[in-house]
């Protein structure tokens, strides 16, 4: 009876919870991530594709959590508020224009590079592949965290070297948590 309990319960641990690399489907593309100062817990943004590897006609982008434990989670209603995407636009067969609410004052552009999709946003001045977005904050006891700054990271399409801007709150640009 005790190897039927350790069994299922190393079945449930093994297929329960689904590592979020395991889950994502065959015909998506990682575009990128949002990494927090609060904890480990990402941010990830995925683009979804027809089976000809295609941008569909709605809604290709979708964002999600993985955990540190490397398990997947959907945003809360309230989640999305901060991280979800406010936008999404067809542009062309292979491009698309998506508008994130943790970053109001750039569009993403979502674009098939060398075979597979990039996002791609001006950092720095300088037309780049977005990797990853990094937002520090200092957790309150009360509401909602204070934004301290954004990091916009990425890579150069004309160098391919790395670029990176730091967005403050008190910047033009507003970036929101």
């Amino acid at each position: 009876m005790r190897l039927i309990v350790v069994v299922l319960v190393s079945v449930i641990f093994t297929f329960g919870s689904y590592p979020a690399f395991a889950v994502s489907p065959a015909k998506a593309d990682r575009l990128f991530c949002i990494e927090r100062s609060k904890n480990k817990n990402l941010v990830q943004y995925d683009i979804h594709l027809t089976e000809k590897r295609e941008l569909p006609e709605s809604n290709p982008v979708s964002v999600y959590w993985v955990l540190e434990n490397g398990c997947r989670e959907e945003l809360t209603p309230i989640q999305r508020f901060a991280y979800g995407i406010a936008s999404q636009v067809k542009l062309a067969k292979d491009k698309l224009k998506v508008g994130l609410v943790a970053l109001k004052s750039r569009d993403v552009i979502v674009q098939k590079l060398n075979g597979s999709f990039k996002a791609l946003v001006s950092i720095n001045g300088t037309q780049s592949i977005l990797e990853k977005v990094y937002i520090k904050a200092e957790e309150k006891s009360v509401g909602f965290p204070k934004v301290l700054y954004v990091d916009l990271i990425g890579k150069s399409i004309q160098t391919n070297l790395p670029v990176r801007e730091r967005i403050t709150p008190g910047q033009q640009q507003q970036a929101s948590m």
